[in-house]
C-alpha cells in the first residue's frame, strides 16, 4: 500500500510539472516565459523524484517486479492526468479516455495475474 499511495502522490507532481503551464489555452500558455516554466517544473519533478524513487524500492522490497512497478505507475499517471484534464485544463473525458484506461487496467491484470 505505502507503495501506491508514494506513485500516486509522485504522479500529482508530475502531471503538475508537465502540464501546470498549459491551463488557460494557447496564448496565456505563451506568454509565460519557457526559462520560468522550465525552472517551476523542475522543481516539482524534483518532489516526484523524491517520492517516486522510495515507492519503487518499497515496492521492488516487497516483490513486485519492475514491469509490474511500471505498469501500475502508467495506470496511476493516466488516471491522475484524467482529474487534472477535467479539472484543471477544463477539457472533457471523452469514451475514448475511459476505453484507453480499461485497456491499461488489463495490461496490469495480465502482469499480476498468478503473483
Amino acid at each position: 500500500m505505502p507503495t501506491i499511495l508514494l506513485l500516486t502522490l509522485s504522479n500529482i507532481f508530475m502531471t503538475t510539472a508537465w502540464y501546470w503551464h498549459l491551463k488557460g489555452g494557447p496564448a496565456v500558455a505563451e506568454a509565460r516565459p519557457i526559462g520560468v516554466v522550465i525552472a517551476i517544473s523542475w522543481g516539482l519533478a524534483f518532489a516526484e523524484y523524491c517520492l517516486a524513487v522510495p515507492a519503487n524500492r518499497i515496492g521492488f522490497a516487497h516483490g513486485w517486479s519492475a514491469g509490474q512497478l511500471k505498469v501500475t505507475q502508467e495506470v496511476i499517471s493516466l488516471a491522475i492526468f484524467g482529474v487534472f484534464m477535467v479539472l484543471v485544463l477544463g477539457e472533457p473525458l471523452h469514451w475514448r479516455h475511459l476505453a484507453a484506461f480499461a485497456c491499461l487496467m488489463g495490461a496490469v491484470a495480465f502482469l499480476f495475474v498468478g503473483k
